[in-house]
């Protein structure tokens, strides 16, 4: 009976290595699924508040590998509020992301951003500072499990819950669902830390550019404020060239690369 109940333990064990690192596949596989050295884009935010009243933003991102991994800086172009405003993440491995913002009507030098504004809301919008870097979020830095597998709108998914191993991190747990035939994460419930949803992100369109499945509408909700900001892109451009000089705070301040 020993025996038994030895092999039972060692086997539940061994199914649940597996299981964690079929989600770890999974997860690094949607992340990683498009293939480009370089992206462009022009997106126009859309912000609603919880009247339903919406303003408009545009802004670009320009994103990059690098020596030590992602790069990206995002440059609001519009309107005249939030012009000049600009926000630089570098992929740290093995840790969070550095994250530096520059706000032209303060002047002097880009502000670092530390993990504890990383739950600050981003030019006061739905997204978060960490959220708006999650898309490059390293799949090292949570544990992942494959909870089911089920149908969204019609759409066969993996669900796979995440749990970031830092606690100082935002969230608790992210629960995200992925779809199984191209691997695109299609909806992610945001858990604070009292295991309370409260965001929603979710893919709204898709569309083949330059032969990519890429994502061009997105929307995050704020569950108990009933608020939103959806991203819809306007531009798409794999591998134009960018200067690498874009990814530095200098570029930060004066915008030239």
């Amino acid at each position: 009976m020993k025996k038994i109940v030895l092999v039972s333990v060692f086997f539940c064990y061994a199914l649940f290595a597996l299981r964690a690192q079929d989600a770890l596949s999974i997860v690094s596989a949607s992340r990683n699924r498009i293939t480009a050295q370089t992206v462009s884009t022009r997106s126009r935010m859309l912000i609603q508040d919880k009247n339903g009243s919406v303003s408009e933003r545009m802004f670009d991102q320009y994103s990059k590998d690098g020596p030590r991994g992602h790069r990206t800086v995002i440059v609001f172009q519009q309107p005249a509020s939030v012009r000049g405003v600009r926000f630089l993440t570098m992929e740290n491995p093995g840790g969070p992301d550095d994250r530096w913002i520059y706000l032209p009507a303060l002047g002097g030098e880009p502000n670092r951003i530390g993990a504890a504004d990383g739950s600050r809301s981003f030019q006061g919008t739905d997204f978060s500072n960490d959220d708006i870097s999650s898309a490059s979020r390293n799949a090292s830095l949570d544990t992942h499990t494959l909870l089911r597998e089920e149908d969204l709108n019609g759409t066969p998914c993996y669900v796979i819950q995440s749990v970031p191993l830092d606690n100082s991190y935002q969230y608790s747990r992210m629960v995200q669902w992925i779809h199984k035939q191209t691997m695109v994460t299609i909806k992610v419930e945001l858990y604070n830390r009292s295991n309370i949803l409260v965001k929603i992100l979710e893919i709204l369109l898709l569309r083949e550019v330059q032969e990519r499945l890429s994502i061009v509408s997105t929307r995050m909700t704020t569950v108990a404020e009933n608020t939103s900001t959806t991203i819809n892109v306007e531009m798409i451009k794999y591998d134009d060239p960018i200067p690498d000089s874009v990814f530095t705070t200098n570029f930060l301040k004066t915008g030239r690369p």
